[in-house]
């Protein structure tokens, strides 16, 4: 295949819908997590995936784990896992049986601040695709998004 041919063109325009749908989403949920809660989308999404951690075997997440999770660099994960440290919204400690890795935990604070923004970000989320239905090249994206049935 070539630079020009329409498969690749396609594709390449594909991506960039897909990027802008992405774009749009995040900076809705963005403004309005940041003003009713200063909290930003990543914050939002790493006190999430901490959330859903429990006792037990298998039950936490290592600090790779997490950066995958909230799709971030090691180093970006543990800059942002400070910050909300710093707030008391978590807390990181050494796993008890292998000393090298390193857990977080979401403290009462943290919890409570996510159970109070989940529906602002999920009343943004659902305001930002119904704006984006309703731009012809993006509608086909967010039936995709609403057919997805991930488990948590």
């Amino acid at each position: 295949m070539t630079a020009t041919d329409p498969a690749l063109t396609a594709l390449a325009q594909g991506w960039c819908a897909l990027s802008s749908l992405h774009g749009r989403i995040e900076t809705h949920i963005e403004r309005a997590l940041q003003s009713g809660h200063g909290l930003s989308v990543r914050e939002y999404s790493l006190l999430n995936t901490l959330s859903r951690q429990h006792d037990g075997p298998g039950g936490h997440l290592q600090m790779k784990q997490v950066a995958d999770a909230v799709v971030l660099s090691q180093s970006a994960t543990t800059r942002l896992v400070t910050r909300l440290e710093d707030r008391s919204l978590l807390t990181r400690y050494l796993c008890p049986t292998d000393r090298r890795g390193i857990y977080t935990n979401v403290g009462d604070a943290g919890l409570k601040l996510l159970e109070e923004a989940r529906p602002t970000h999920d009343r943004a989320l659902r305001e930002a695709l119904d704006e984006s239905a309703r731009d012809p090249e993006l509608a086909p994206l967010v039936r995709a998004v609403e057919a997805v049935r991930v488990p948590l």
